[in-house]
């Protein structure tokens, strides 16, 4: 049966967002068909800026207030650092009061929004380093050709596995996954009855490794493909293993997310983010990990990354300063320094030799760089992946191509 979402409309600058530890989807309407700001037109003034961030915690915060307070002392140009309780709404409400930070955290399923309402500045194509942002990251802050915003870092899935029941099922390094039946093979030895092999959440956002390794996705070429063969195959693959016990969505072993599900000791193996490496080390520190590049598909590889740009405010009377901002936030030192600071990978290819020196256990989620999918980037497509997430929750007695036909309509509605 095809399930239609019903879309509510929101008022111009509005947002609809809801956002959890392991980067769910986000979803945004809006109203409003105002043109988008041109990206040669910045205004400059002798304003100082304001940056508005929604931060991890105090790690992320300090590191942030550390770069704008060096770039001043450089620049000369005072910089004030907000830190959000609720991103979306802080947002929404400056646009609406005409008073917005001049940078801001923006998010790959809210910046259709905020483009088609003319709240947003193109600034892409005036950066000195465009050029030096990986090309999938570009495209996820490109909206009907335009670059708007510099990736200010990124995250790819891999999988995690922990090494002491990795050696107790007698696997060894040559034992990493090649395949997916690889996959399910060493999944099957490291299932006990203590714990499951593998477990991810019950979401799209972890799921769709599947389908990118079986050659499909959500969207290619403008298109909805989420009905493709491909995605079919994925979910069957998936669905097979969740019945035969040797994978298990995270909530089903008791742990909120893969992370829990590892540090708990419920599961051998997690489909997780880069992330994961804080929680292992301030909540389950006892734990010892292996990261690895997730297995082929029938296609190839493929992961899924997540980001979030530097937006820039089509209001702020000093873009031509925040423009400067975000070159110095974007270069390969101030990235380097964010990464050691709270985790999160450099946008920026300059960076990647330096990055896996310095962090050679994670070089498997920068690997996932050269070959990720990322989600829909579309106005409403938030909302088609909560619908998803929520269907692909009973996918272990459900129909995969009757799930993925449902999401097929629902993206056409917004896509097409």
């Amino acid at each position: 049966m095809t399930r239609h979402i019903t879309r509510t409309a929101l008022g111009t600058g509005a947002v609809l967002l809801t956002s959890t530890l392991v980067l769910t989807g986000c979803g945004s309407g809006f109203a409003g068909d105002e043109a988008p700001t041109e990206s040669s037109e910045l205004s400059s003034s002798d304003d100082d800026l304001t940056v508005l961030i929604g931060s991890s915690g105090d790690a992320e915060t300090a590191a942030v207030q550390e770069a704008l307070d060096a770039w001043s002392e450089e620049s000369g140009t005072k910089v004030s650092l907000q830190v959000a309780s609720d991103l979306a709404q802080e947002l929404s409400q400056g646009f609406a009061a005409g008073e917005p930070a001049d940078l801001f955290y923006l998010s790959t399923d809210q910046i259709a929004g905020f483009a088609s309402n003319g709240s947003l500045q193109a600034y892409g194509d005036e950066l000195s380093n465009k050029d030096d942002f990986y090309p999938s990251l570009v495209e996820n802050f490109t909206i009907d050709d335009t670059f708007y915003c510099a990736p200010k870092d990124f995250s790819t899935l891999a999988l995690v596995i922990n090494s002491q029941m990795w050696a107790d099922a007698g696997l060894t390094d040559a034992d990493l996954p090649q395949s997916w039946d690889d996959l399910g093979a060493v999944a099957k030895k490291l299932t006990t009855s203590d714990h499951v092999g593998l477990a991810f959440g019950a979401e799209f956002q972890r799921v769709g490794t599947f389908m990118a390794q079986a050659g499909g996705g959500l969207v290619a070429d403008g298109k909805a493909i989420a009905d493709d063969e491909a995605n079919v195959e994925a979910l069957e693959y998936v669905k097979s293993h969740l019945a035969d016990g040797t994978f298990a969505y995270a909530k089903d072993v008791g742990a909120g997310w893969g992370g829990e599900a590892l540090g708990k000791g419920a599961a051998a193996m997690v489909i997780e983010g880069n992330w994961i490496t804080g929680a292992l080390a301030n909540d389950f520190s006892s734990i010892d990990y292996t990261v690895a590049e997730l297995p082929a598909g029938p296609a190839g590889q493929g992961t899924l990354q997540f980001t979030n740009c530097w937006g820039m405010a089509a209001d702020s009377p000093n873009q031509q300063a925040a423009l400067d901002l975000v070159e110095y936030l974007t270069s390969a030192d101030s990235q380097l320094a964010f990464s050691k600071a709270f985790g999160p990978m450099p946008s920026i290819k300059s960076a990647a030799d330096a990055w896996t020196t310095d962090n050679a256990a994670l070089a498997p989620f920068l690997a996932g760089a050269d070959y990720a999918q990322f989600p829909p980037n579309q106005d409403g497509a938030a909302d088609v992946i909560a619908d998803f997430n929520a269907q692909l929750e009973s996918l272990k007695t459900a129909e995969p191509a009757d799930i993925l036909g449902s999401v097929q309509s629902n993206l056409e509605a917004i896509v097409e």
